[in-house]
Order: structure tokens, then sequence, then C-alpha cells
């Protein structure tokens, strides 16, 4: 299964100013820098968490429906479905009402009896299904346990950037960090 952005964030979940609050920074000489660092963060708690943190919209898109009538998509936490198509094997697309499927949000799954969908026309990509994944639209949404993870990597990465000198021991991303988002970590069964 293949899933394609469609709608980004607007915003990161923690802004410049608040990070230079957290890091103690007074000037604004590194504001650049800190950004790309949030967005770094970000990047990473998403990506270790295999959660979403702010709200936005995915394309999932299957050859075909599964057996067993679960969708088990890798994007987390699943908040809504807005569209779901079909392709024929001419290519046209027909919508299926989104009331067919149930979202398990608790085990991050979809569900429907795809017994009474219709099957796709073609081999590769005949379905797509629209979803909303993510915490919310603003930062005070995301856990906090989150948002002290990318607090800390900010700032783990503020302080130890530059060059490594050979022989010079390379700074390890700090335990807590890991662990605050491993409370949060959507598992692949």
């Amino acid at each position: 299964m293949a899933a394609i952005l469609l709608t980004p964030p607007e915003t990161e979940p923690l802004s410049v100013a608040d990070a230079k609050a957290y890091l103690r920074v007074e000037t604004d000489d590194d504001d650049v820098l800190i950004a790309s660092l949030i967005a770094a963060a970000r990047s990473h708690v998403k990506a270790m968490g295999r959660c979403a943190l702010l709200t936005q919209t995915w394309r999932l898109v299957l050859d075909g429906w599964p057996p067993d009538g679960r969708i088990k998509p890798k994007l987390a936490p699943l908040s809504a479905i807005t569209a779901a198509r079909v392709y024929d094997e001419a290519g046209a697309a027909h919508t299926v009402d989104p009331e067919n499927f149930v979202l398990d949000s608790a085990r991050n799954v979809i569900a429907m009896r795809a017994c009474s969908l219709p099957q796709p026309g073609r081999a590769a990509a005949g379905i797509e299904i629209d979803v909303v994944v993510g915490f919310g639209d603003a930062g005070s949404d995301v856990p906090q346990a989150l948002m002290q993870a990318l607090r800390m990597l900010v700032a783990h990465w503020y302080d130890n950037r530059g060059l490594i000198a050979i022989g010079a021991s390379i700074a390890v991303m700090p335990p807590s960090v890991n662990a605050l988002i491993a409370s949060h970590r959507v598992l692949s069964l």
C-alpha cells in the first residue's frame, strides 16, 4: 500500500519563539537554524513514533481490498476518512461512500466488508482512500510527551551542531527522547 501526502500541516507543532525560550536564546541570529531544527525534530519524532503530529490528509493507494476486511495504514493517528474511489478497467473512478468504512482509532485500522464494495477493474492502484491523520491543528493538541521530545531534540541538535573532530566522541541522542517517543509509538504487528 502506498501513501501520498495530499495536504501537509500548515505550521510546525513548535514555534521558533517557543523553541528559543526553551533554548534560552535571546537574539534572532539563529532563527533560520532553529526553524530548520524544529522541522528536522518533527520529522524524526514522526518517523520514530510512526505518527503524524499535526492534522494532514493522505491518500492510501491499494491494488485490491484486503481479504480480512482490514486496512492497516502505517499512518497514525487516524481521525477521518474523507473520500474513497475504485477504478474500473477503463480507468474511470467510481466514488465509494466513506460510510462503508469503520475507523478503529484504537487499533489504527480501517475496517469494511470487502464483499459489499465494488472490485477494482485494474490490477494495480485500483483503490484510493483519502484519510485525515494527526493529533490536531496546533501544537497544544499534540501529546505533551511528544512536544517535550521535540524540544529536547531541538536543544540537543542546537547544542551539538558543527563538525565532529577526528577522535572526538559523537554526542549520542538522549535516551529520554526515545522513551518519550516510545510512549506514543504506533506498533506494526
